[in-house]
């Protein structure tokens, strides 16, 4: 395969590229955290009702881990396919698979109606949410990160990302609109699912705009250089850039446990701990959320002026220590503390998210960037956010105390932080510089 130049293209086409991913990672995102808030709200009451409740809550989010276990499945897969076939096609079928086993969710009986086929049924469409959501990101961002400029591809490739809080702050917006004008039975009993059912218009949108998506011009071009398609791209990210797959998932840790113990486990914490209200607690992730989303392509465009290292280090080095003050800020229960606890909490996440997916595009190049990037970003999520509200909440029940959960934050920021200064600086490389580095075998 020879060097490929990047080919950008045309300002209308590639704010319509921006538009379509950032819409469907929206929709995708809203599918895969709508699971995360319930499961911290009522399936542990539905799906485990003979558990005591934190134990429930436990069950709950077990079945919430197993999405990031099928999650590098669906990397591995997806970026195979993706590095082979192209983008395009395989965002759309991700799109379908994600949408379809929500709305099934949706319809499923609980543990009253049908006993233990229940949490049976929710297990095999959760494993398919991961799946989908495992092919989703790198063909998102990749296809904004190969029809973007070298210059300002961080800022280009922010605006993907900002859809993962946008699903959030779509499906806690959601649940938050129902439990208001829901009594606790009338939301158990039939409220809940309504999120879940109106997955199915979301994704006929999202499909509508994707499917009129062009293939990713920097992918096409580096095909009809080669002439074929790499046989094995994952195997060959594995063997020829190890050391980029071990980068992007050092600078995944942090983000990925801090962004499911503050949008996930806090909920639980504020609602069964810190006893603020279920209605008070989703306000909380929404205003939080929608800060994010404004934060990300800021910090975005700052990875482009001064670099992806010292942005990713300020968000990773910044949660290491604001663990601490979430949790004591939480437990307060005063309403601008637990304002500023989320709201702080998410942008440090932001500043390590809005520069990461053109971060870890960079490490790759274009013939098994999909792949390469997919493996970096799904398999970190297997030991870091499915774990996260698991191994918060055992703590949590062991200590009755949130300082061991702040330490366990601290960790995971200190890796990410040592992972980031570990990083060559890659803002401003053109995607040829970064093929010519590693040239076909």
């Amino acid at each position: 395969m020879s060097t490929t130049t990047a080919a950008t293209a045309s300002p209308s086409g590639l704010r319509k590229v921006i538009l379509a991913s950032m819409i469907g990672t929206t929709i995708e995102w809203y599918d895969f955290f709508l699971y995360g808030t319930a499961s911290a709200l009522v399936f542990g009451r539905l799906f485990f009702p003979k558990a005591d409740p934190l134990t429930g809550t436990m069950l709950a989010f077990a079945t919430y881990a197993l999405g990031f276990v099928a999650r590098p499945l669906g990397g591995l897969v997806f970026g195979h396919f993706g590095d082979r076939i192209g983008r395009k096609q395989l965002l759309m079928l991700s799109l379908i698979m994600m949408g379809g086993s929500t709305f099934l969710i949706g319809l499923l009986p609980t543990f009253v109606q049908i006993g233990l086929f229940a949490p049976l049924g929710l297990v095999l469409l959760r494993l398919v949410q991961g799946f989908a959501v495992g092919g989703e990101w790198g063909g998102a961002v990749l296809m904004v990160c190969e029809f973007g400029d070298a210059k300002r591809r961080g800022f280009w490739a922010g605006w993907p990302q900002a859809g993962v809080p946008a699903g959030n702050l779509l499906a806690a917006a959601v649940l938050a609109v129902m439990s208001a004008v829901q009594s606790e039975h009338d939301f158990l009993a039939w409220g809940w699912r309504v999120p879940f059912l109106l997955s199915a218009v979301l994704v006929v949108i999202g499909y509508w705009v994707r499917v009129t998506l062009a293939e990713s011009p920097l992918f096409q071009k580096a095909l009809d250089d080669a002439g074929a398609p790499p046989k094995a791209p994952m195997l060959e990210a594995i063997q020829r850039r190890p050391g980029g797959i071990l980068i992007g998932m050092g600078l995944r840790v942090a983000e990925n446990i801090s962004f499911y113990l503050i949008t996930t486990f806090s909920i639980s914490y504020m609602t069964d701990t810190a006893h603020l209200s279920r209605s008070f607690a989703l306000n909380a992730m929404l205003a939080g959320a929608a800060v994010e989303c404004c934060a990300i392509p800021i910090f975005a465009w700052l990875s482009d002026r001064i670099g992806r290292r010292p942005v990713y280090f300020v968000g990773a080095a910044g949660m290491a220590i604001w663990g601490f003050a979430f949790f004591r800020l939480i437990d307060t229960g005063l309403t601008p503390n637990v304002l500023i606890a989320v709201i702080v909490g998410l942008v440090l996440h932001g500043a390590m998210y809005g520069p990461q997916a053109a971060f870890i595009a960079e490490l790759f190049p274009t013939r098994m960037r999909y792949s390469g990037a997919s493996l970096a970003y799904q398999f970190t999520s297997i030991f870091a956010g499915s774990l996260a509200p698991i191994i918060a909440l055992a703590l949590l029940k062991a200590t009755h105390s949130a300082v061991p959960i702040a330490i366990y934050l601290a960790i995971a920021g200190a890796i990410s932080a040592f992972s980031a200064l570990r990083a060559r600086e890659t803002k401003g490389m053109t995607f040829a510089q970064i093929d010519a580095e590693t040239p076909p075998a």
